[in-house]
């Protein structure tokens, strides 16, 4: 029987959410800190993509990236963060926003592993 990967990458988007949640709440105890930086994690793609976890196309009928994924290319967003005249660079507007996005990603996360498993449990009791 094949492991089932699902529960582990969930599991590492969590770990990651929580790190991201204590970077943003750092930034936003540090919002009146003079010549504090701003910081992030950098995103779950990335992360992921280091570890080295891929799709496995055990059957020819799998779909694989063709010739066009090679061509498409991860932009940067252009940041737009002020820094303050005291040199902090916190903006409380964005760091709010992206509590939203961690809650958002969590729940949703969450969610998945939760439907997941109901799913796992009805197939095992029939």
């Amino acid at each position: 029987m094949q492991p089932i990967q699902l529960f582990d990458l969930a599991s590492r988007q969590a770990q990651w959410l929580a790190v991201r949640q204590n970077v943003v709440a750092g930034n936003i105890a540090n919002a009146n800190t003079p010549h504090y930086a701003a910081k992030d994690v950098k995103p779950f793609q990335s992360v992921m993509q280091q570890t080295g976890v891929q799709m496995a196309a055990t059957n020819p009928a799998h779909f694989t990236e063709g010739a066009m994924a090679a061509q498409v290319t991860e932009t940067s967003m252009i940041s737009d963060a002020q820094v303050e005249q005291s040199g902090n660079s916190v903006q409380l507007e964005s760091e709010l926003m992206k509590t939203g996005q961690i809650k958002r990603d969590y729940e949703l996360n969450a969610g998945l592993v939760k439907a997941f498993h109901r799913m796992m449990l009805m197939t095992v009791r029939k």
